[in-house]
């Protein structure tokens, strides 16, 4: 735009040489204005770096809280999706071993459990029991009370399968 003025002052007036002045003293004017705005713009210019710099630091905390947030519901959504299709799979898989009729971890457990009682009630009829003495040395009467002491005991339970 200051380009048009001067070629029309030029064509206008000449070459005169007060136009010529006028010219160089505009430019001049505009060179210097260049430079001070170059100044002004190095000297603002650091400030609003800094300024840029700090708004983006807290931008970068507040997105990186976000996205963690969002991991963090992401991979609790996925962990209970997991869960669920792991006891789907477990059931399933207990289902076919039911109707195969394995014997659950429970089954096992308690007939375990019934073969120490069984265990621990033969082992205290064994201590119970007199021990084999010569044949010749026992009376008859003290043979029967052996007996009568095993017939008095209740009867070993029978086992039943639990339930699956």
């Amino acid at each position: 735009m200051v380009k048009k003025l001067v070629v029309k002052k030029l064509k206008s007036v000449g070459k005169d040489s007060q136009l010529s002045a006028t010219i160089r003293e505009s430019a001049q004017q505009i060179w210097l204005a260049g430079l001070g705005a170059f100044a002004k713009a190095q000297q603002e210019g650091n400030k609003v770096f800094d300024a840029l710099v700090r708004q983006g630091e807290s931008i970068q905390k507040s997105t990186r809280k976000v996205a963690e947030d969002k991991v963090t519901e992401m991979a609790a959504k996925a962990t209970g999706t997991w869960d669920k299709l792991e006891q789907v799979f477990e059931n399933r898989v207990a289902r076919s071993l039911h109707s195969l009729g394995v014997p659950t971890r429970d089954d096992v457990a308690v007939l375990a459990k019934r073969v120490a009682e069984l265990k621990a009630e033969v082992e205290k009829l064994n201590k119970g029991a007199p021990k084999a003495a010569p044949k010749a040395a026992k009376p008859k009467a003290a043979a029967a009370k052996p007996a009568r002491r095993a017939a008095a005991k209740p009867a070993a339970k029978p086992v039943h399968k639990a339930a699956a």
